[in-house]
């Protein structure tokens, strides 16, 4: 059994983690690390989980665990490994934003399954996508793996209520946030330096702007995100690659259906559809952001990393109905 642990385990991500984790069949949940929680039951704060597990959390670490995952705020993963330290052989899966731009100071292996398959499975540390940056480069990467990106990249997405976490502002109360709808941080969001990195990798001359206009839904959780950009080709060409860079995918698929959320929330699916518009080729995209856009992500990358079947612990089912 892999044993597990969870710092910072509080908050949405870890919840739907620890979720995930209980039911994994070749996990043990380890422990749940918490500096507001210590001695209360998981149950306590992820109230679905009473009667699931007796699990307390802890201001404690075990740093002889195989795998850690850090649900920390942005900015708080790198100042807990500096002071910190695990066994050499613990694994490491950040789901901040603080490993996700390539250096030469940290050797984090960007986990867009997709994208970095094999290396992901060579990986002792790894830093998971942020939400938009999946559904996005998803929507995306097959024009940039045939240097077919020449023009500006126009994407307009909306995320749930989640996507913001748990705690409280202005735009997360249900007053505000209910009948209602904004955008927000229109063309300088944080996961566009990532979408840029993992478009370079794949086609390293891209310099093309990506105008990236992220919105606040009225509902719980789920990405929705529309991409296009001048095309040249066919539309049987594009879906053609498309299936071709995807058909090793454990979790992203093509319809030529009409997307709506309800097919992929509480499932760690991407599903996109392509269209094409005169010269222009439109990719829908939608993802789960708490799943294929966080924590579901984060086990099928830690699946890869010890060499379990991709889906294990992931055959989770949308509520249709």
């Amino acid at each position: 059994m892999i044993e597990a642990g969870i710092i910072g385990g509080a908050g949405y991500t870890a919840g739907e983690l620890i979720r995930i984790l209980l039911n994994h069949p070749e996990v043990n949940l380890n422990f749940v690390f918490s500096t507001s929680q210590p001695g209360k039951p998981l149950y306590s704060i992820h109230q679905d989980l009473i009667g699931e597990t007796e699990i307390e959390f802890t201001n404690g670490i075990n740093i002889e665990v195989d795998v850690v995952f850090l649900c920390l705020g942005h900015g708080n993963s790198k100042k807990f490994l500096a002071e910190n330290q695990f066994s050499e052989t613990t694994k490491i899966v950040d789901l901040s934003t603080d490993f996700r731009q390539k250096s030469d100071e940290h050797s984090f292996v960007y986990g867009l399954p997709e994208l970095n398959k094999e290396a992901i499975k060579n990986a002792n540390f790894l830093a998971n996508p942020g939400c938009f940056a999946t559904a996005i480069s998803l929507a995306i990467l097959p024009l940039s793996k045939n240097g077919l990106l020449k023009d500006e990249i126009h994407v307009n997405a909306v995320t749930g209520a989640t996507g913001a976490g748990t705690s409280l502002s202005q735009t997360t109360h249900y007053t505000w946030r209910d009948n209602n709808f904004s955008a927000y941080k229109s063309f300088e969001h944080q996961h566009l330096d990532e979408i840029g990195q993992s478009l370079k990798q794949l086609q390293p001359d891209h310099d093309s702007e990506i105008n990236f206009i992220p919105n606040r839904g009225n509902f719980s959780r789920g990405i929705h995100a529309t991409a296009y950009t001048k095309y040249v080709g066919t539309l049987e060409e594009a879906k053609e690659f498309y299936h071709n860079f995807y058909e090793n995918s454990a979790f992203t698929f093509l319809t030529d259906e009409e997307l709506h959320l309800k097919q992929v929330v509480n499932t760690n699916k991407c599903i996109l559809r392509l269209q094409k518009f005169g010269n222009k080729l439109l990719v829908t995209s939608v993802i789960d952001n708490l799943l294929k856009g966080a924590s579901g992500q984060a086990v099928q990358n830690m699946n890869l990393m010890f060499g379990l079947e991709e889906r294990m612990g992931l055959k989770l089912k949308a509520n249709y109905f």
